[in-house]
């Protein structure tokens, strides 16, 4: 499978992201090397491609005979240089740290052969920012999957200033073939689309807690049981058209000046950092967290994700 001359594909971060990007262009029946700074932690990315593998399986979305196939495409090194010198198309999934994620572009740039792309999988910096120490400014953009990558199919696709419409093209058309779905940001902008919607909403979550208008458990109940319902299977602008854009203004012209709209951070969020209540990682945020009830909803999330993807 080759779409327009690409035929190997580079990870560099086998991580919580890089692994399944891997695993999604590997299934899809191209050659993949995926590169971490140590043995152990390619190790662990090969167990966890594996199980993700062994569950789609499970759920009729792949063919269990073609596991082994699919693993076998997917090689992996400590090395960049051996990851990404013949590479044609480049994921990097590092931590998300911009003096980091500018290194590794660089040492790209270096390494890779002229004609390759490199995409960076990145929630908030912009392509512009990343590449900046590179040459091929016009070959570079991001591609930001969502978690889990293999069961999302959205990948927001951002263009620099100095991307080229060919890379575009090539890397909407890649993405196309492997079964994702490719949204192209025209405009760079910190956290894109998706990242954005998503910080808004939790902006308002906060100060709805912060206020004590309703508790976290009770913003959750509300929007699992409610809107979140409807935006899996239609948009903001798809819901409210259905009701009526003058509807819409009526009722915000009430509701929008008491909205928060701080440019600030929630002091909330700031006390729970410092009170080292991070959610699942130390056990405690806002719920407290069990190796159950952490199983309980990480399966909750994959079965929902499964069912829809069937």
């Amino acid at each position: 499978m080759v779409t327009d001359g690409i035929a190997q594909i580079a990870v560099i971060g086998a991580g919580l992201m890089g692994h399944g990007i891997a695993q999604e262009f590997a299934n899809a029946g191209y050659h993949v090397r995926l590169q971490d700074v140590t043995e152990a932690q390619l190790q662990t990315a090969r167990t966890q491609i594996a199980k993700n593998l062994n569950v789609l399986a499970e759920n009729d979305i792949i063919e269990r005979e073609s596991i082994p196939a699919t693993l076998a495409r997917i090689q992996t090194d400590t090395a960049i240089e051996a990851v990404a010198e013949n590479a044609d198309f480049v994921v990097e999934a590092v931590t998300e740290n911009l003096s980091l994620k500018q290194e590794v572009f660089e040492k790209l740039d270096a390494i890779c052969p002229p004609h390759a792309i490199l995409a960076s999988n990145t929630t908030a910096l912009m392509p512009s920012q990343i590449g900046v120490n590179a040459r091929r400014k016009d070959k570079i953009l991001n591609t930001h999957y969502f978690n889990p990558p293999y069961l999302i199919p959205l990948v927001e696709l951002i263009r620099s200033p100095d991307t080229s419409d060919e890379t575009v093209k090539v890397t909407f058309e890649l993405l196309t073939t492997i079964g994702k779905t490719p949204a192209i940001i025209e405009k760079e902008v910190p956290g894109f689309v998706g990242p954005r919607l998503q910080a808004a909403l939790i902006r308002e979550a906060f100060a709805i807690v912060e206020q004590g208008i309703a508790s976290a458990e009770t913003v959750d109940l509300v929007v699992r049981n409610s809107f979140g319902r409807r935006l899996s299977v239609a948009g903001p602008f798809e819901v409210f058209e259905l009701a009526g854009w003058d509807l819409v203004l009526a009722a915000f012209e009430e509701l929008y000046k008491d909205l928060n709209s701080s440019s600030d951070i929630n002091p909330l969020l700031r006390q729970m950092v410092a009170s080292d209540k991070l959610g699942v990682k130390s056990g405690e945020g806002f719920y407290n967290w069990t190796d159950e009830k952490i199983q309980e909803i990480r399966e909750r999330m994959n079965n929902a994700l499964i069912q829809q993807a069937k």
